[in-house]
C-alpha cells in the first residue's frame, strides 16, 4: 500500500445482498487500513467477522457526516488509512460520503475509490431497457405531492430513468408514475438483488401495479425502478384530406409549388410535405 504525506482514503463498495460479492481488493484494504467509516456499524461487523478482519470503527452516517468527517481529517493528517462504508453498495451513491470527498479534495487527501456492487447499475444491466444512456434519480420523494412533481419534471426525459423506492411506498410511487407516464409505460422492477429471493420484473407499470395490489408478500426489499425514456411518436400528420387535396394538385402543378400551398393551407413545414411527395408520389 502506497505511503504519501498523509494517510488515505479509500471508497470501498460492500455487498447489496450476497455477502460473496465484495471483491477480493476489497477485503485485501480492509485488511490493512486503520480505521473503518461505516454508515452501519451491523452490517459492516459481519461482513468483517465473515472475512476474519479486526478493525476499529468509526460511525459515519447522515446526521454525523460533518461533524465525523472532522475526527477522520485529524487521523489522516497522521497517516492512518481510512476506508469508507455504506450500508451497502458503493459509498456516496445516494448514500453519505460527499461532504467528507469534497473535503478530501480541497485538502489534497488521496483518494482511492475500489470498483463494486451499486443497485442501480446492476438492475440496469439485467433490464431489457436501453442503457448507453440513463439518469439515477436516487429515491422519489416520500409525499406524494413531491413526488407527483419529481415524475412530472421527468415525462418527457429521453434517458432511461432509475429510481430507488421503499417497500412500503411502492404502490403509492406506481399509481404515481401511472399518472404521469401512462399505465403502458415499459419498466423494470427489481428486488432484493443479489439474494437468493431476487426478483426482477419486465412488464408495463399497469401489470406491475396489479401484481403487486394483489400479493402484500412481495411487497418487501429494497427496491430497483427502471423506467423507458420518453420517446416522440411522429403523427401521421398527411391525413385523407390533405391526400386529396394533393391528388388534386399534382394534376396542375410540379412538386415543390404543391408542396409551398400545402404548407400554406395546413400549416405544414414545406420540407416535410416535399419528402412526402417525393417519397409516396410517382
Amino acid at each position: 500500500m502506497k505511503i504519501n504525506k498523509y494517510g488515505t482514503l479509500f471508497i470501498i463498495p460492500t455487498p447489496i445482498g450476497n455477502i460473496y460479492d465484495i471483491t477480493y481488493r476489497s477485503v485485501q484494504v480492509l485488511q490493512k487500513i486503520d480505521y473503518i467509516a461505516a454508515e452501519n456499524y451491523n452490517k459492516i461487523k459481519k461482513i468483517l467477522n465473515k472475512f476474519n478482519i479486526n478493525k476499529p470503527i468509526i460511525s459515519f452516517h447522515q446526521h454525523n457526516e460533518i461533524q465525523n468527517t472532522k475526527i477522520i481529517f485529524h487521523k489522516i493528517k497522521k497517516k492512518k488509512n481510512i476506508a469508507l462504508v455504506s450500508d451497502a453498495g458503493t459509498p456516496t451513491i445516494n448514500d453519505p460520503g460527499f461532504h467528507l470527498i469534497r473535503e478530501c479534495h480541497k485538502k489534497k487527501i488521496k483518494i482511492i475509490p475500489l470498483p463494486g456492487a451499486c443497485a442501480a447499475i446492476t438492475a440496469l444491466s439485467a433490464s431489457g431497457i436501453p442503457s448507453n444512456k440513463f439518469c439515477f434519480e436516487g429515491f422519489l420523494p416520500s409525499k406524494e405531492i413531491q413526488r407527483k412533481k419529481a415524475l412530472n419534471l421527468l415525462k418527457y426525459e429521453k434517458r432511461t430513468i432509475i429510481f430507488y423506492e421503499a417497500p412500503h411506498r411502492i404502490i403509492h410511487s406506481l399509481q404515481n408514475i401511472i399518472e404521469e407516464f401512462g399505465k403502458k409505460k415499459k419498466i423494470v422492477l427489481a428486488r432484493e438483488l443479489t439474494k437468493s429471493w431476487e426478483s426482477i420484473i419486465f412488464d408495463t407499470v399497469e401489470n406491475i401495479l396489479y401484481k403487486y395490489k394483489n400479493n402484500q408478500s412481495i411487497c418487501k426489499g429494497e427496491i430497483v425502478l427502471i423506467l423507458s425514456g420518453y420517446k416522440n411518436k411522429k403523427k401521421k400528420i398527411i391525413s385523407k384530406k390533405i391526400q386529396y387535396t394533393i391528388s388534386v394538385l399534382k394534376l396542375f402543378l410540379p412538386k415543390n409549388k404543391i408542396a409551398v400551398i400545402i404548407s400554406k393551407i395546413y400549416n405544414i413545414k414545406k420540407n416535410y410535405i416535399y419528402k412526402y411527395l417525393i417519397d409516396k408520389i410517382k
